[in-house]
C-alpha cells in the first residue's frame, strides 16, 4: 500500500455502532488482525496481553447487559476482549524467561533484570502499566481491520468485574482493559472530525 491508501485506510476507520450480525469475518482475515495485535510492541517487550475472542453468540448476549447494553456487544461477528495479564510481567520466571529470548550474555542479562525489577516495584499500578500496553496492541488491530476493510468499535463502556465474572477470569491473573467489536458496517460512516495536522504537530 502507498501512503495515500493507508491514509484512506484511516479514514476508513470509525467507532461502528451497528454491525451486519449476519455477515462474519473469515477466519484468515480475523487471523491477520489479531496478529497485529501479538506483533505490538511492549514495554520491556513483556507483552502483558490476552486476547479473547468471543465469537458464541449466546456469550455475547450475556456481556451485552454488562457492557451499557451496547448494540455492538451482540451484533459483531467478533468481540475481542482485551485482558492485562497482570501476575506475569511481576514473576521473576516469566521477565526473566522473556528476557533470555534476547540471547544476551550473562553480564548483560543480570544487568536487564536488575533494571526491570526496580521498575516493577516501583510502578504505582502494575494493571495501569499493563493497560497502557494493551491499548497499543488494540490500536494496531483496528488499523490494520481498516486496511482490509472491516469495521472496528472500542468499548470502554462496561462494568469490569461483572465482565470478569461472566468470562470465568482470575482477576489476581489477568483483567480485562478493553474490549473491541469487529465486524461490516450497516450505516454509511458518519464524517471523521480531528483536529488539523499544524494545531496538533510541533516541530523543534
Amino acid at each position: 500500500m502507498d501512503h495515500s491508501q493507508l491514509i484512506e485506510s484511516l479514514n476508513f476507520r470509525h467507532a461502528c455502532k451497528r454491525f451486519e450480525s449476519a455477515k462474519k469475518i473469515p477466519k484468515e482475515e480475523l487471523s491477520f488482525i489479531l496478529e497485529a495485535g501479538r506483533l505490538s510492541p511492549s514495554s520491556f517487550g513483556m507483552e502483558p496481553w490476552h486476547f479473547i475472542v468471543i465469537q458464541d453468540q449466546a456469550l455475547k448476549e450475556r456481556l451485552r447487559p454488562a457492557c451499557w447494553n451496547q448494540e455492538q456487544i451482540a451484533g459483531c461477528s467478533d468481540l475481542v476482549v482485551i485482558t492485562a495479564r497482570v501476575s506475569d510481567p511481576a514473576r521473576r520466571d516469566y521477565f526473566e524467561s522473556m528476557f533470555a529470548r534476547r540471547e544476551m550474555a550473562p553480564q548483560m542479562l543480570e544487568r536487564y533484570l536488575e533494571i526491570y525489577q526496580n521498575y516493577i516495584d516501583n510502578l504505582p499500578s502494575l494493571y495501569d502499566w499493563c493497560a497502557k500496553q494493551c491499548y497499543i496492541a488494540a490500536g494496531n488491530m483496528m488499523s490494520y481491520a481498516a486496511m482490509i476493510e472491516i469495521d472496528s468499535c472500542p468499548i470502554e463502556g462496561f462494568e469490569k468485574e461483572k465482565v470478569e465474572s461472566i468470562l470465568e477470569l482470575d482477576s489476581t491473573q489477568e483483567e480485562v482493559v478493553l474490549l473491541i467489536a469487529l465486524g461490516y458496517r450497516i450505516d454509511p460512516q458518519s464524517k471523521k472530525l480531528r483536529l488539523p495536522f499544524e494545531q496538533i504537530v510541533s516541530f523543534r
